[in-house]
């Protein structure tokens, strides 16, 4: 029978091994080509998992609150929502977002809009971060 607490110690190990991994992948995505191919989803993705809510100390992308990046030449516009419309780490959150696109070489315009709908739910976390919180 396994032991609960390898479970979740192997969660844990997982998570953190898989933030490092964005963390080498952000660097990747900052510094390679010129950008003058344009901006990809998935470069915009990787320097969005830099940003963590405060509070739970959670990638913003493996929470959920990514809900639609569009990618138009340079410029990005990014649809996001917050675990509630009360969330005192809102505009921290969005504006670390915005700084973090903004370090992408050739990135244009970037746009950051707070959506409502359809309301964030703890079902939009990432499956094996959700097993890890307990949900």
């Amino acid at each position: 029978m396994d032991d609960p607490m390898t479970n979740v110690q192997d969660l844990e190990a997982e998570v953190a091994t898989s933030d490092a991994m964005a963390d080498a992948d952000n660097e990747v995505a900052t510094s390679s080509g010129d950008g003058a191919a344009g901006i990809t989803t998935d470069q915009a993705r990787l320097v969005l998992r830099r940003v963590k809510d405060p509070e739970l100390n959670l990638n913003i992308v493996d929470l959920g609150l990514i809900y639609d990046i569009h990618v138009d030449g340079p410029n990005v516009r990014i649809d996001m929502s917050l675990t509630s419309p009360g969330c005192p780490s809102g505009p921290e959150i969005m504006g670390e977002a915005e700084e973090q696109l903004k370090t992408i070489p050739g990135i244009g315009q970037v746009e950051m809009n707070l959506v409502w709908s359809p309301p964030w739910t703890p079902e939009r976390i990432e499956p094996r971060v959700r097993a890890y919180m307990g949900f």
